[in-house]
C-alpha cells in the first residue's frame, strides 16, 4: 500500500541529518572520484544528482546514493581502455538506460531474496571496514583515498598494511582532533541535555572544532598544525570559465565503439546489485522497517545515470556508508537525501574555501562511530546465539567482504545459506491462502511445514497487500521449521505496520521448535528424515510472540 509522504513533516531532524550526511559525502566524493581516475567535480556531481534527483524519485526513506567505492576498479580500467574521460560518460548514458530498462522488467524483485543473515553479515563487514580504513586517517596518515573499501590499496598496501604504516606517519595535531572529535560526537549522543538539541549535530560541533584547533595551531607557528594535504581539498573555481570547465558533456561517437556497450552493460549490472543490496540493507537499518519497491529504485537510479553522464558525473549507487549516517544522525525521511543533494551543491558554489580547512581526522572519526554502530559486538552476538545455520552465513559474509569486496562477500553468504537450506529439504512444499482482500475480512494465513528465507519474497508481497483495519490469522500450526528472516518479518509487520494501520494480527501455533542446527548430538550417520521426526518430538509448545 502506497501513502503520500510529506517531505517536510520532519524538517528539523532530516536538516540536521541532511548536515551530517553532507559532511560525511564530501570528501567520500572527492576521494573516490580521485580514485577513478576521473576529474575531482564529477565526484561532486554524482552526489549532487543522487541526493536531489534520485532522492526525490526514489521510494527509500534513508537510503543515500552517490559514487561507490565499489565501482572505482571499473571507472579506473573503463577511462584507460577508452581514453577519454567524455568518451567514458557515454557508457555511464548507457549504464543508465539499462537501469531503467530493469526497473521496467521488475528485476528489484530479486533483492527479496537476499537472506537477513547476510545483508547483516555485510553491514557488519563494512562496518569493521570502515573503522579500519579510517583509523589511518584518524592518526594523520592519508595515503589512501577517503572512501576506499578494497582490501588491497591503490598504493600498494593492504588494509592491515596500512595499520602497521600508520604508526611511523602519525600526526601529533591529528590525534588530538579526533580525541576531541571523539569526546564531542560520544557526548552529543550520551549527556542528557545535548542529546535535546536535535537541530545542531554532535557532527557539525566536531567539524567546527577541528576546524578551529587547527586554525589555532597555524595562527600560533605551532609543529601541531595539520597540512593542507590532511585537510578536505574541493577544487575552488574563481572565473565563470572555472565553473563551465565542471561540466563534461559526452562524446556520443562512443555509441558506435563496442567497448562503450561493454562497459555500459557492466556498470549497469553491477550497480544494481550493489544498489539493490544496499537498500535491503537500509530498510533492514530504518528504525520504523519500511519496505522500498526496489523496482522504483532501479528506475530511480537509471534516470540519476543518465543525468550525471550528461553533466559530467561517475556512475552512482545508493551507498551503506552514507545511508548508516543518515540513520544515525536521525534521519525520518527521504527529505534528508535531498538536503544533503542541495548542500553538496551550495558547497561548490558558495563555501569551498572554508570546506577546505577540515582536517580528515575530523571526518575520519564520525565515520569510525558509524563503522561501530554498524559491527558492535552486540549485533555479531546476537547472530551468534541463533545457531549455525544463522550464524555461519553471517561470519562469512562479514569475513569475506572485509578481505574481498561487498559483491563477493555476499555471494559468498548466500552460497552457504543455500547449501544449508538444501540440507534442510528444500524439495518440502511451502502454500499459503492468497486471495483478494477487502476491509473488514478475517485474513487466514497458514505456513507450510517448512518456511525458509526463499518464502520471504512470497510472504512479504502478502503482508504488503493486506489492507488497513483488518483481522489476520498467521497460523504455524504444520510448521516445523521457520526461518529467522521469516519470524522477524512477521514479527516486525506485528508490531509497526499492523499498530499503525489498525490491522488485528492473531498468531496460532508459533512454537520454539528443536530446529536442524540444534541436533548436535544425534549421530552423523542419521539421515535427514530422522531429524525431522527428532525435531517433531522435541517441540515446546511456548508462544513465542
Amino acid at each position: 500500500m502506497t501513502r503520500k509522504i510529506n517531505l517536510f513533516a520532519n524538517l528539523k531532524s532530516d536538516f540536521a541529518s541532511g548536515l551530517v550526511v553532507f559532511l560525511v559525502a564530501l570528501p567520500l566524493c572527492l576521494g573516490i572520484a580521485m580514485a577513478s581516475g576521473a576529474p575531482l567535480f564529477s565526484g561532486i556531481i554524482t552526489g549532487i544528482v543522487g541526493g536531489i534527483i534520485v532522492g526525490y524519485l526514489s521510494q527509500s526513506h534513508i537510503s543515500v546514493t552517490g559514487p561507490a567505492a565499489g565501482l572505482t576498479a571499473i571507472v579506473l580500467t573503463a577511462i584507460s581502455d577508452l581514453g577519454a574521460f567524455d568518451v567514458f560518460l557515454s557508457a555511464v548514458l548507457i549504464a543508465g538506460i539499462f537501469q531503467l530498462l530493469l526497473g521496467f522488467l521488475k528485476a528489484g524483485s530479486i533483492s527479496n531474496y537476499f537472506p537477513t543473515n547476510v545483508i547483516e553479515g555485510m553491514l557488519a563487514g563494512i562496518g569493521i571496514i570502515i573503522i579500519l580504513k579510517q583509523l589511518p586517517h584518524a592518526f594523520g596518515y592519508d595515503a589512501d583515498f577517503e572512501g576506499d573499501q578494497t582490501f588491497f590499496q591503490i598504493d600498494g598496501n593492504n588494509t592491515f598494511s596500512s595499520l602497521v604504516k600508520m604508526l611511523n606517519y602519525f600526526q601529533p595535531g591529528a590525534i588530538i582532533v579526533t580525541l576531541v572529535s571523539l569526546v564531542i560526537l560520544i557526548s552529543w549522543e550520551r549527556v542528557s541535555f545535548l542529546k535535546k538539541i536535535k537541530l545542531i549535530p554532535g557532527a557539525l560541533i566536531a567539524v567546527i572544532s577541528g576546524i578551529i584547533i587547527n586554525e589555532i595551531f597555524i595562527t600560533t607557528g605551532s609543529s601541531l598544525a595539520i597540512a593542507q594535504s590532511h585537510l578536505v581539498s574541493l577544487p575552488v573555481p574563481t572565473s565563470v570559465d572555472d565553473f563551465k570547465a565542471i561540466i563534461v558533456t559526452p562524446d556520443f561517437s562512443g555509441f558506435t565503439n563496442p567497448k562503450v556497450w561493454t562497459i555500459g552493460l557492466t556498470i549497469a549490472i553491477v550497480a544494481s546489485i550493489e544498489t539493490l543490496l544496499c537498500i535491503e540493507a537500509s530498510d533492514r537499518l530504518d528504525p520504523q522497517k519500511r519496505y522500498t519497491n526496489t523496482n522504483v529504485e532501479l528506475k530511480a537510479q537509471g534516470i540519476g545515470n543518465i543525468i550525471s553522464s550528461l553533466i559530467g558525473g561517475l556512475p552512482m549507487t545508493s551507498v551503506v556508508v552514507r545511508s548508516s549516517a543518515n540513520v544515525n544522525a536521525g534521519a525520518k525521511s527521504k527529505m534528508s537525501t535531498i538536503i544533503h543533494g542541495f548542500m553538496l551543491l551550495l558547497s561548490v558554489l558558495i563555501i569551498p574555501v572554508i570546506l577546505n580547512k577540515i582536517p580528515l581526522a575530523t571526518l575520519a572519526t564520525i565515520l569510525i562511530l558509524i563503522g561501530y554502530k554498524l559491527a558492535s559486538p552486540a549485533k555479531i552476538r546476537h547472530f551468534l546465539v541463533k545457531g549455525k545455520y544463522q550464524y555461519i552465513p553471517f561470519i562469512a559474509t562479514m569475513v569475506a567482504v572485509v578481505v574481498t569486496d561487498l559483491l563477493k562477500g555476499v555471494a559468498l553468504g548466500i552460497i552457504i545459506s543455500i547449501i544449508f537450506v538444501l540440507r534442510g529439504n528444500l524439495k518440502r512444499a511451502y502454500t499459503f491462502k492468497k486471495e483478494e482482500y477487502v476491509d473488514g475480512d478475517i485474513i487466514h494465513i497458514d505456513l507450510a511445514q517448512e518456511v525458509s528465507f526463499l518464502n520471504k519474497a512470497a510472504i512479504k508481497s502478502t503482508l504488503k497487500a493486506i489492507p488497513e483495519n483488518s483481522k489476520v490469522i498467521i497460523s504455524a500450526h504444520d510448521t516445523v521449521y521457520i526461518a529467522h528472516d521469516i519470524l522477524d518479518l512477521i514479527k516486525e509487520f506485528k508490531t509497526t505496520r499492523a499498530v499503525d494501520e489498525n490491522i488485528k494480527v492473531k498468531l496460532k501455533g508459533f512454537k520454539e521448535a528443536y530446529q536442524l542446527e540444534n541436533t548436535a548430538e544425534v549421530p552423523n550417520h542419521v539421515s535427514i528424515e530422522h531429524y525431522y521426526d527428532v525435531a517433531k518430538r522435541r517441540m515446546v509448545q511456548k508462544e513465542i510472540f
